[in-house]
């Protein structure tokens, strides 16, 4: 019996110095795994913003010390903070159309922050709105044939970026000289002349921050602002890219075109490309064909040589 004990014990303190190796083993992996969930955690965190002590559209200062506008401050600077891949896109796309824009805001006295607005309606895009807006300026028909731009379904210069940019200006211009500030004139762009100047009087306020405006427009300077911010700080709103990611702008040159041209894959491969190349910077190209009846001069945007790897 005391035999059978000790060779019990025996086996018991075996076991157990087997389990205190095996827990010696195991300890490095389980901390290597812990240490590896930790890291993929902290790698990836949500944080709350800091909303600058003082931001300002076109030279005008954002009311911060409001709660109100704070707030809605705060939740535009989140959203479009968070919001990565189409923060990301922004810059690239911006690096390809800022350099066209601002120097057509700067010829007619618009403050250079306009271009964010162009940000916000479009993306840069030449989106089309369920309302009918189209182009990087969002322009509606009536608007655009207003200010002399050609629209109908063979040609609509409201896709031509330099053309939409000159009505854009010509449209903000008239609302600054109507409302009495840049902030109400980019919100007039939003939502009318006539919009604004009628909530302005029924609520007995002169600024945009002081009105109660629908969803929408509510929303449309804090907006422009958050994405002047980031845009202008992209290290302090966690965006990383270095100059080679972005979009460049292709060189081009114009051709005078004052002629019906039957058919524009033909008239392209004159030039070396193809009919979609010719028809990326030329969107404002609605069809295939140039009617011209009236014999009108158009300038048609070539890309130079070397940029597009493309035989036509």
């Amino acid at each position: 019996m005391k035999t059978l004990k000790n060779i019990l014990a025996a086996v018991g303190l075996i076991a157990l110095s087997g389990l205190f190796i095996f827990a010696a083993q195991k300890s490095p992996s389980d901390n290597t795994i812990q240490e590896e969930q930790k890291k993929l955690i902290n790698d990836y965190n949500v944080y709350a913003l800091a909303v600058p002590d003082h931001l300002e559209f076109a030279g005008e200062a954002v009311p911060l010390e409001d709660p109100d506008v704070l707030e809605r401050m705060d939740r535009e600077l989140l959203v479009n903070t968070y919001w990565q891949s189409n923060g990301l896109l922004m810059f690239k796309r911006a690096e390809k159309y800022f350099p066209v824009i601002e120097p057509i805001l700067k010829k007619h006295g618009v403050p250079d922050d306009f271009k964010y607005l162009a940000v916000i309606e479009s993306g840069l895009t030449n989106a089309v709105s369920p309302a009918g807006a189209r182009g990087v300026w969002q322009i509606m028909k009536a608007t655009g044939r207003e200010n002399g731009l050609e629209v109908n379904n063979n040609v609509d210069e409201r896709y031509n970026l330099e053309k939409a940019t000159e009505v854009a200006c010509k449209y903000l211009l008239d609302s600054k000289e109507r409302l009495g500030s840049w902030t109400l004139a980019a919100a007039a762009y939003n939502a009318g002349n006539a919009g604004v100047s009628r909530r302005l009087k029924e609520q007995d306020v002169t600024d945009y921050y002081d009105l109660l405006l629908g969803e929408e427009t509510g929303r449309y300077l804090f907006r422009i602002v958050a994405l002047k911010e980031i845009l202008s700080n992209p290290k302090k709103y966690g965006f990383n890219f270095k100059e080679n990611d972005l979009y460049k702008n292709i060189p081009t040159y114009k051709v005078s075109v004052d002629t019906v041209v039957t058919d524009f894959s033909r008239f392209a491969k004159q030039f070396g490309i193809n009919y979609k190349i010719l028809k990326i910077h030329n969107p404002w190209l609605r069809e295939d064909h140039l009617n011209n009846a009236s014999r009108k001069q158009y300038f048609i945007e070539i890309p130079k040589e070397g940029y597009y790897p493309t035989t036509p």
